[in-house]
């Protein structure tokens, strides 16, 4: 069943590196920004996102394209996602592969 549950969290990972910022052209796992992953007995996936700068105007499309992307997984009936701000982001949570497309150093 463990092993089971990391294939099944492996899975969410890799569709969640399909879900590319539409301003920083980078997939949000590498960028950091999801903080927590988890599903319950129901199949319900909740993810904790935060995102580089508080109101930002693409909340609701990352949200949706999120859902699409964990949707994707026969495992998942719902996604929730959770915005969190604690801690702020930074650049040093970005992955070496999201400093160099960004060029940050």
């Amino acid at each position: 069943m463990e092993t089971e549950t990391e294939d099944l969290k492996n899975k969410m990972v890799q569709a969640l590196s399909e879900v590319i910022d539409p301003e920083l052209k980078c997939d949000i796992i590498n960028l950091g920004l999801v903080y927590g992953l988890s599903m319950d007995d129901h199949h319900c996936v909740t993810v904790q996102l935060t995102l580089t700068t508080m109101g930002c105007p693409l909340t609701e499309v990352l949200e949706t394209m999120i859902e699409r992307a964990l949707m994707n997984l026969v495992e998942i009936e719902k996604v929730v996602v959770e915005l969190v701000w604690n801690p702020a982001w930074n650049k040093n949570m970005m992955s070496d592969y999201a400093k160099l497309v960004l060029g940050v150093y």
